[in-house]
Parts: C-alpha cells; sequence; structure tokens
C-alpha cells in the first residue's frame, strides 16, 4: 500500500527544520523580499545576503550578466552594514517564523568576528553562514578559503565568537582538494557545510573586445555548475562528513525538485535556491511541494532516508 504522508522535516546540525529547503545567500535579499510572491516561512531556512561590518558600495555597474545556462555576477559583496541591518532588518527577522541565518564577510577575520558576536546576541537568528569564498572582492573572501590553515583559523575564530549559534562554513570550488578545506572547516569548528560558491568567470563583448562586467570576472552560477556542485558535495559527503554529525548544504544551479534531490542522494541534507530565483521567485516552495511528492510516489518515509543513497555502480 502506497503512503499517504512523509516527514520531509529534517535535523540540521541540531536544529529542527519542517523542510530541507533554504534561500541561498545573495540571491534573495535581507529579510522579506521575496514575501510579494511567496510564503517565506514555508522555507527550511532562510540565509540573508552578506553582511559586512561596515556598509560597502560593491563593484561598479555592471555588474550581472546573463550566459547561455546561468549568469555571472561581481556584485562585490554590497551591503548595508552591520548597524543598519540591526537598525532596519532585524525587526522584520523578529517577525519571521522561518529560522534565519546571517551571511557574513569581512576582509580581516577581525571583522568577521566583530559581526558575529554582535548578531550572537540576538535571539531571531539562528545561525550564521561564514562567506570565505566570494570570489569577486580583491581582500578577503575567496583568500581565505583556498588554505585549509586559513579555513581552521577563521572558523575556529568565528566559531568562539558565535556561542551557541548555528555556524555553517561555505566552501569555493575552485580549489585543489575540497575535501581538504571542508576537512578543516570541520576541525575549526564547523557545525555545517554549504558547497558551493560560484566559479570565476568571464563574459566578453566581441563588439568592444572588453568584458561585460566592469570587475572583468564575475562568479558563475545558475544549472551550468549543477553536474559540477552535485559531485564535489558527494565527494566532500563520502571522504569527510558521512558518519559524522555534520550536514552538508547543496547548491549550485537547482531550479526543481529534481536537481535538489541530486543533492540529497549524493550527500547533502539540505539544499539551497538561489539563481533560478530571479527567473521564478517561487521556485523555493515549487521544490519543497515536488520533494514531498517524489517520497509519496516512491515511498520513502524520511526525507533523511535519502541523504547519501547513492548506490555504487
Amino acid at each position: 500500500m502506497a503512503q499517504t504522508n512523509v516527514d520531509i522535516s529534517i535535523d540540521f546540525a541540531g536544529l529542527r527544520l519542517k523542510n530541507p529547503v533554504f534561500t541561498a545567500s545573495g540571491t534573495c535579499g535581507y529579510a522579506d523580499e521575496l514575501a510579494d510572491f511567496m510564503d517565506v516561512n514555508a522555507l527550511g531556512g532562510f540565509i540573508t545576503k552578506s553582511i559586512t561590518l561596515k556598509p560597502r558600495k560593491g563593484n561598479r555597474t555592471p555588474r550581472i550578466v546573463e550566459t547561455d545556462a546561468g549568469m555571472l555576477n561581481a556584485i562585490g559583496l554590497a551591503n548595508v552594514g552591520l548597524d543598519r541591518f540591526l537598525a532596519e532588518k532585524l525587526p522584520i527577522i523578529e517577525e519571521m517564523t522561518v529560522p534565519v541565518f546571517v551571511n557574513v564577510a569581512g576582509e580581516m577575520i577581525e571583522e568577521y568576528v566583530a559581526v558575529v558576536e554582535r548578531l550572537a546576541q540576538e535571539k531571531a537568528i539562528a545561525g550564521f553562514e561564514l562567506n570565505i569564498s566570494c570570489p569577486n572582492v580583491a581582500k578577503g573572501g575567496i583568500s581565505f578559503g583556498r588554505d585549509p590553515a586559513q579555513v581552521a583559523e577563521i572558523t575556529a575564530a568565528v566559531r568562539k565568537a558565535a556561542g551557541r549559534k548555528l555556524l555553517i562554513v561555505k566552501l569555493s570550488p575552485t580549489v585543489t582538494d575540497i575535501s581538504a578545506t571542508a576537512r578543516a572547516a570541520v576541525e575549526g569548528g564547523a557545525d555545517a557545510l554549504s558547497l558551493i560558491n560560484t566559479f570565476t568567470a568571464m563574459v566578453i563583448d566581441i563588439e568592444t573586445r572588453r568584458p561585460v562586467l566592469a570587475n572583468r570576472t564575475g562568479g558563475l552560477s545558475g544549472p551550468a555548475v549543477k553536474p559540477i556542485a552535485v559531485y564535489l558535495v558527494s565527494k566532500v559527503y563520502s571522504e569527510v562528513t558521512k558518519g559524522t554529525a555534520v550536514p552538508i548544504l547543496g547548491l549550485g544551479g537547482i531550479r526543481t525538485a529534481a536537481d535538489a534531490l541530486e543533492f540529497l542522494i549524493a550527500g547533502a541534507s539540505a539544499v539551497a535556491i538561489g539563481t533560478a530565483s530571479f527567473v521564478e521567485p517561487r521556485t523555493a516552495v515549487q521544490v519543497i511541494s515536488g520533494i514531498q511528492d517524489y517520497c509519496l510516489r516512491h515511498n520513502v518515509a524520511k526525507l533523511t532516508d535519502l541523504t547519501g543513497s547513492l548506490s555504487p555502480k
């Protein structure tokens, strides 16, 4: 007999979430920007765009360009800064019922620590996503994320500042061995890992023979990166997190429930929707519904049974 209900809730590093679908940092604003298009509180988790200690204007325009299978962005971590975030955005977050994670960035470890120490005092904040993999800034960002020793150092410092709040470390795919940086993050005290961030890429205007982006390069996201992201999630799961309490948040080109399910089967405990939200703002809630339908059709009683269920050939 086919089952009539399915449990798609998950335990994410000790935090109970109603489903495994998050927003991806940088694509859905600070809090309620998607509220006119979908019920944000229906999500498993919400990750804000990056917050830095001081406001940032970001890179010059143009800083976004579409590609055949995705988009390049070179926003450069533009944001309102910690003080305005606390004054203007935190009151909105306090009214939300979905767990909210703040993506934190900086140029020096001390800046990351200062932001996290302040936000760790707020009950409305469930945790943090440590951005050490942004390819579009001259200082900080990806420079921390390429060296396992630096990954461990910054993770340990932020872990201490975060107190009891959950700490997710976001990994760059542009490293020699992502398992090495993942292992360093876990050793530094990461509660969870998110992967992957974007790939550095370029688009050229053949008429002017100049890069389209003012920054020359940008971070490639969208469907083009999905097969690589699925592979890297599988690699980190099998080599680092399998058998541990450290979950993986998988992201990179997810547009449908089928895409999300690939990540779960590869080893992710949860997924994040990013670029697809620019095309269809309701993508995240559609993915939640599609995951439920899949579990019902395949008699999957608990979503957690799917995580890492990839069969060897």
